[in-house]
């Protein structure tokens, strides 16, 4: 067994941070609490760590009920977002601190800090001190201080939102590859929806204190459970029901209807399920052209290209050009977000 927690809430004052949550994660998974801020899962994460006690319901870590142990009883590693670290100490006493709290032998704390040193891949760097590393650096050594005790659980929040987007994207492969080599079981926060897709095993996504939806990365993005999550989870065209681009090709009884700019098929000539539309704008990504589109009724769309299928069409604004959905979702009630 990994974590349970079972109808656990946690009241702020007027604010309730998390509401009758229930949520099974599998021993050995690595799994993303994720949501906007003030949807909950940063409270959860401390439920499940013993740093918040649960206004009711009950946690169990590998089987045994945790609910209401301390910290240091619960076996469990925890990563924040600024590092944490003792800047008086060099790298290889801050992995060493929690073993030689629990007056492990020394012997057995030399070779595991060389270990780790060398699973984090900063071997021969065990002797600076913090101020003398990366912000990616010192991440990685508060994740090898955390995993210096053998912990059954190891918890991040938000543990790369300090850094810059080059050393994050860095980082979340690295993280990955870390995990499938130690296999704990491994729960971080993030807000971040591409670092969640990413890195995780499984997705658990957090609006208002409840979770909406848990699943795989590709099932959450391919089978979002409600228009909250489709419209958290990557770009989304919002259209109303009553648009002519869905006449031909979609029929929903809800207000609203939810399209993923891939899945909007632009046409140079029209055809029986298109709609005309303006080229208002194109957008140069890289790896992809996205262009914005203005349909005859004012609606504006957001359609993504790859490269190839941009180079061949050649759209220019102010352009003429037909359109049609792919595939489309209605949900029956639209949570802002």
């Amino acid at each position: 067994m990994g974590i349970i927690v079972e109808h656990v809430s946690k009241r702020f004052d007027d604010f309730q941070a998390v509401d009758q949550v229930s949520l099974e994660i599998k021993t050995g998974s690595l799994v993303a609490l994720l949501g906007p801020s003030g949807s909950g899962k940063s409270t959860l994460l401390r439920l499940i760590s013993g740093l918040e006690m649960p206004d009711s319901g009950r946690i169990l870590l590998t089987g045994q009920d945790a609910t209401y142990k301390s910290v240091q009883e619960r076996n469990i590693g925890f990563v924040f977002q600024h590092y944490a670290l003792f800047k008086h100490l060099t790298v290889r006493k801050n992995i060493a601190f929690g073993l030689e709290i629990s007056k492990a032998p020394k012997a057995k704390i030399k070779a595991r800090v060389e270990e780790l040193l060398e699973l984090v891949q900063l071997g021969g760097l065990g002797d600076r001190y913090p101020s003398q590393l990366s912000g990616g650096q010192r991440q990685r050594v508060a994740l090898a201080r955390a995993l210096a005790v053998e912990p059954k659980v190891l918890l991040l929040d938000e543990p790369f939102g300090a850094l810059d987007a080059k050393v994050r994207k860095d980082l979340r492969v690295w993280l990955r590859r870390l995990h499938d080599e130690v296999h704990v079981t491994t729960v971080f926060v993030t807000h971040d929806q591409e670092e969640a897709m990413e890195v995780s095993d499984e997705i658990v996504v957090m609006n208002q204190g409840k979770v909406e939806q848990v699943g795989t990365p590709a099932e959450i993005y391919d089978h979002p459970a409600s228009a909250f999550v489709m419209s958290f989870i990557g770009p989304v065209n919002v259209l109303s029901s009553s648009s002519k681009i869905f006449a031909n090709s979609f029929e929903s009884p809800h207000p609203e209807v939810f399209v993923r700019p891939q899945d909007v098929v632009i046409e140079l000539e029209p055809g029986e399920s298109t709609v005309p539309a303006r080229v208002d704008r194109i957008i140069h990504l890289g790896w992809e052209v996205q262009a914005e589109l203005a349909l005859d009724d004012g609606q504006i769309v957001m359609a993504n290209l790859t490269r190839d299928r941009y180079d061949q069409i050649k759209i220019q604004p102010q352009q003429r050009v037909y359109v049609r959905p792919r595939e489309a979702k209605a949900f029956p009630i639209f949570y802002s977000i």
